[in-house]
């Protein structure tokens, strides 16, 4: 499985951005699938998870309530809608895939991973 992150790029603060994470080689329909982020001279973090069936979500208590994960089988992939950003959200997000579909919340579990997409919030 390749996991190809898009949508990061620069926004002001109180912006929005989608980030998206689009499968390949093989449907990801049953996979857990997450979003991390690592910000500059920080270890990687968790964002947001959602299970294979999509009926349970996860998120940091630091985007609870901004950021909203979502997925679409049929296209392979995983969003990440992110309002209100500020500053502190600045980092490369990463998503991942977890072939056990529960989405974990941390990144042991995890099989794949993105090469990431950066995301820079100006204030």
């Amino acid at each position: 499985v390749q996991l190809q992150a898009s949508g990061g790029g620069l926004v002001q603060a109180g912006g929005s951005l989608r980030l998206s994470c689009t499968a390949s080689g093989r449907t990801i329909s049953r996979y857990g699938l997450g979003w991390f982020r690592r910000a500059p001279g920080k270890e990687r973090e968790f964002v947001s998870a959602i299970s294979w069936t999509g009926t349970s979500t996860s998120y940091a208590d630091s985007v609870k309530g901004r950021f909203t994960i979502s997925r679409d089988n049929a296209k392979n992939t995983v969003y990440l809608q992110m309002n209100s950003l500020n500053p502190e959200d600045t980092a490369v997000y990463y998503c991942a895939a977890d072939v056990h579909g529960a989405g974990a919340t941390s990144p042991g579990p995890y099989d794949y991973w993105g090469q990431g997409t950066e995301v820079t919030v100006s204030s």
